[in-house]
């Protein structure tokens, strides 16, 4: 995997995760009825802030625990597994679902930034990710020393920052971001990438 793969790739999947609502969707929309089309590049900035503290803390405190042969195949086979089974789940809600970013009844709460953090925090599959797919990327991107890292990192928070910058935009602007059916589309294809990227992942592991 070449560093420009490593980027690219880490953009698509980021943006798979991205796509489906959760957390910082919820927030995001809210915010941005009430702040505008900050909300989203802030809290943004304040999810990417937590990744980054995550991902240091991965490679100059986990990494030595993970460098062993044996971890590292567990944890690529994990996340080879994992990002199957999201690509999956992705063909499968994608046929009926809907873009919905109406905000009744949402209210702007704590700042931005602070809001990006405590959404991801209150996202168990945020934390799942990491410890799985995650952690199998940095052990992949380690090899091309810290451009692998960075090129890691900017792939996936340009991903979360196109999105939710959009999403924001859209919202204070109170227009629809895309329709259902282009939605649907992106989501079908994101999820034909995790799985043929998760399977690519496996043999990669495995060899």
């Amino acid at each position: 995997m070449s560093i420009v793969l490593i980027a690219v790739t880490s953009f698509v999947v980021a943006l798979s995760g991205a796509l489906v609502p959760g957390p910082l969707f919820t927030i995001t929309v809210g915010e941005s009825v009430k702040r505008g089309s900050s909300a989203g590049p802030l809290i943004i900035f304040g999810h990417g802030l937590l990744e980054a503290i995550v991902i240091l803390l991965i490679v100059f405190g986990l990494m030595p625990a993970v460098s062993a042969e044996g971890t590292k195949l567990v944890i690529g086979l994990t996340g080879g597994i994992i990002l199957i089974l999201m690509g999956l789940m992705l063909l499968r809600d994608g046929r009926r679902a809907r873009l919905d970013v109406k905000a009744e009844g949402r209210r702007a709460g704590m700042n931005p930034v602070v809001a990006g953090i405590v959404g991801s925090l209150s996202n168990p599959y945020w934390v799942i990710w990491w410890l799985t797919i995650g952690l199998g990327y940095l052990v992949s991107a380690l090899k091309y020393g810290s451009l692998g890292v960075i090129a890691f990192f900017a792939g996936h928070i340009a991903a979360d920052l196109g999105w939710y910058s959009l999403l924001s935009l859209a919202v204070a602007k109170g227009r629809a971001v895309m329709s259902d059916k282009v939605y649907r589309i992106l989501l079908f294809a994101c999820g034909l990438f995790l799985i043929c990227f998760g399977s690519w992942f496996l043999l990669g592991t495995a060899m």
